[in-house]
């Protein structure tokens, strides 16, 4: 009888401080990457410039009077400022500035931009906007030098994340990869082989869902992520089972086999008298 007193005891000590975890492989991101050949469509992928988009564009040369008239509306006084990882509860580590003026690209894809006019942006990347605007300064300055950054690429992650928030991408380059390090990582309960991105590109809806312990993401077309992109991470069961019990059920399973291990003792001790 004691025995068996002892054995339940026990198994209900051992479920009272069970946590109930993922396998340990569940949590490993990419796990077959030696398997898995890089797409050519993925590895050319390029992120274009979209309606909406705030392009910041500073012209400089040697001689500073020559480009004023290509940075109307500005001056060294004012700035935008961009961070690498903006918010949640993420510190601003890294954070870069960019100053210059701010160009908001129209639905027909266009900027106006001072002396040179209607530009239009339509299916080009930012290089490719760069390389067009300097080859186009050349007939105003020798030697000119372009900086463009997006000031509005914004990525936005919730669920079982660390961090959940928007957060901006100053370089308008980054992959799912890149947007949930910002968050924080998953949490232990993320559903990390189903993340659903959601996307909205010219107007069009979109969505997907990717496998993080799949390496095959990276020739997924929401591998990179495009401006506006919103990354929902699901609960896994483990999640699902704890929210529908009750709160207090740990403590209960708790007292009960400390109640039984008191009576164990007890009976322990009277055999023996």
């Amino acid at each position: 009888m004691k025995g068996k007193i002892l054995a339940i005891s026990l198994a209900l000590m051992l479920v009272s401080c069970k946590v109930n975890q993922n396998k340990p492989n569940d949590l490993n991101y990419m796990q077959n990457i030696e398997k898995v050949a890089i797409d050519a469509s993925a590895r050319n992928s390029k992120l274009t410039i979209q309606a909406g988009d705030q392009l910041i564009i500073l012209i400089t040369a040697k001689d500073l009077d020559v480009v004023k008239p290509f940075n109307q509306n500005y001056s060294s006084s004012e700035f935008v400022q961009t961070n690498a990882a903006a918010g949640g509860n993420t510190p601003n580590q890294g954070a870069t500035t960019l100053t210059g003026p701010t160009y908001i690209v129209d639905t027909e894809g266009n900027i106006d931009f001072p002396v040179i006019g209607k530009l239009n942006t339509t299916d080009k990347t930012l290089v490719d906007f760069k390389n067009e605007l300097r080859e186009r300064m050349q007939k105003y300055i020798i030697n000119p030098t372009v900086n463009i950054r997006l000031a509005n690429f914004k990525v936005t992650v919730l669920g079982e994340v660390n961090r959940q928030g928007d957060y901006t991408i100053t370089n308008g380059q980054a992959t799912i990869l890149n947007a949930l390090g910002l968050a924080g990582d998953l949490t232990s309960y993320g559903k990390r082989e189903d993340v659903l991105v959601i996307r909205t590109e010219n107007g069009v809806i979109s969505h997907g869902r990717v496998n993080l312990r799949d390496a095959d993401l990276i020739n997924s077309p929401y591998y990179n992520l495009k401006q506006g992109d919103a990354i929902i991470v699901s609960s896994n069961n483990t999640k699902d089972i704890l929210a529908k019990q009750n709160p207090n059920t740990g403590l209960i399973l708790t007292g009960i086999s400390i109640a039984v291990t008191a009576v164990a003792v007890v009976i322990s001790l009277f055999n023996k008298k």
